[in-house]
């Protein structure tokens, strides 16, 4: 009987949910569902110093937010707890007694100062810098004396000689590293704390993980994580080391670009949908058999395959991104769209005597176009401006030698109008059409950058009625008397 398909998403609580993890996280979830297997979350906290307040919160809530709920983590704890690896330091420390009692680990006294002229020195021979083994012959004699004496150590793991790591990628195909290539590593911190590579062994084996992907900055962990393995005699996971995230300069996504929003947070305050981001970073790496690109959570799930996992880097594509989110922002009911947008409105603008029903309309007038939610402020500027002002586009339009015909014959029709709707100005526009003889575009257009501002937007009539008779009118006279 085949094992039961388990996964992890290990985070370190040392900032908030990245766009980089949040695709890590999402693979794995993916793979998980997709075979009816676990998905845990676990905390590598184990970098005590680096931990920031809040950071174990954003991983679990903007997982949630994905749509992607652990099966197990630190607030649902299942049979392989503790979830949070400053928990597990017991478990740890007798893998690590094991090994120094065999002999496959050893206490390292050299000081941080002796390492760094050690690997200056090898630097400046032009050899690759690696630990020199000072400490790994100490007789249990010269160990208890420096012990005595106070002197703080790491443990090292006793890397083979002349031993091959290989594994089969579930992505890249075999990999192999040569041992001679890998100096002696820490895997305990003077602090008593196990380091990264070590303690994930551990928890991997003890959580029964049968599948790993990751990215592919890990593939240097992978060798000595092998070594553990081999060293306990337990059987490693599956490995796929996924490609990086690129800009659209195709260079490494990093947390200092400022050209792209770097973390899941910051989509969520922008007003972008859950279900859009699930489905847009579900295309960062992985493609689908045909050319649909909207899928379901439930479809993705369904459809997913690690053998269609890219070699390739994945681009970050604004405008991609963009016109997914658009895409699920148009399946909106007006209420769920009004929900969305609203909020912003309220806190870019006065709207203390505008009603939720009339922002409700202005919000329908966009919602066809919107990207995200925040991007209604800057498309609905026109409505809440006392003082507006054209820009050399629309003052060309407006030096057309109809438009002070159109605009004259418009604002009269205006002042009649009686009725204030949309029927009232749609009869309005066609009244100046037949008096000035003027139609098509110079009639449409200029009357909607008289009032709009813009050459381009949504329905004029509509528009027009949700700005005002009296505005509108104030508008018109304004390009009459430039």
């Amino acid at each position: 009987m085949e094992k039961r398909v388990r996964v992890r998403y290990a985070p370190s609580p040392t900032g908030f949910l990245h766009i980089g993890n949040a695709r890590t996280a999402m693979f794995n979830y993916l793979f998980a569902k997709h075979y009816h297997g676990d998905f845990v979350l676990r905390i590598e906290d184990t970098d005590v110093e680096r931990n920031v307040e809040g950071g174990e919160e954003s991983q679990l809530h903007y997982l949630r937010w994905l749509g992607m709920e652990p099966d197990e983590s630190p607030l649902k704890p299942g049979n392989y707890g503790p979830y949070r690896q400053m928990e597990r330091l017991d478990l740890y420390k007798a893998v690590i007694d094991e090994l120094l009692d065999r002999g496959l680990a050893y206490k390292c006294f050299c000081t941080s100062e002796e390492l760094q002229a050690e690997k200056e020195a090898q630097e400046a021979a032009g050899i690759a810098p690696m630990y020199n083994r000072k400490c790994a012959y100490l007789t249990p004699e010269e160990i208890a004396e420096k012990e005595a004496a106070g002197l703080p150590y790491v443990i090292r793991l006793r890397v083979p000689e002349g031993k091959h790591y290989t594994w089969k990628d579930m992505i890249r195909g075999k990999i192999n590293v040569e041992s001679k290539d890998i100096g002696d590593w820490v895997i305990v911190k003077s602090n008593g704390i196990p380091t990264y590579n070590f303690a994930v062994v551990v928890d991997d084996h003890l959580m029964e993980i049968t599948h790993v992907f990751r990215g592919e900055e890990h593939i240097s962990n992978t060798p000595k994580q092998l070594m553990v393995y081999e060293m306990m005699g337990w059987e490693a996971p599956e490995y796929g080391h996924m490609t990086l995230i690129v800009n659209e300069q195709h260079k490494k996504l990093s947390k200092r670009d400022n050209s792209i929003m770097q973390y899941v947070s910051q989509y969520d305050e922008a007003g972008y949908l859950p279900e859009a981001m699930f489905n847009f970073m579900a295309l960062l790496g992985w493609s689908p058999e045909g050319t649909e690109e909207i899928f379901t959570k439930e479809e993705l799930i369904e459809q997913f395959s690690e053998k269609r996992l890219s070699k390739a880097p994945s681009m970050f594509d604004k405008h991609k991104l963009a016109w997914v989110n658009n895409r699920y922002i148009k399946k909106l009911t007006l209420e769920e769209c009004a929900a969305l947008c609203i909020p912003y409105l309220k806190k870019a603008y006065d709207c203390s005597n505008i009603s939720d029903e009339w922002l409700k309309q202005l919000v329908a007038l966009y919602q066809e176009q919107l990207s995200y939610g925040q991007e209604i402020v800057e498309l609905t500027e026109i409505f809440f401006k006392q003082s507006i002002t054209y820009n050399d586009e629309a003052k060309e339009v407006l030096a057309w030698e109809t438009e002070a015909a159109v605009l004259s014959e418009f604002k009269r029709q205006l002042e009649m109008l009686e009725e204030w709707s949309v029927d009232g100005l749609a009869a309005a526009i066609k009244q100046v059409q037949v008096n000035t003889g003027i139609k098509g575009k110079p009639l449409f257009m200029g009357i909607r950058v008289a009032v709009t501002t813009s050459l381009h937007g949504p329905d004029l009539k509509n528009s027009i009625l949700m700005i005002g008779k009296e505005e509108t009118l104030k508008r018109v006279n304004q390009c009459l008397n430039a």
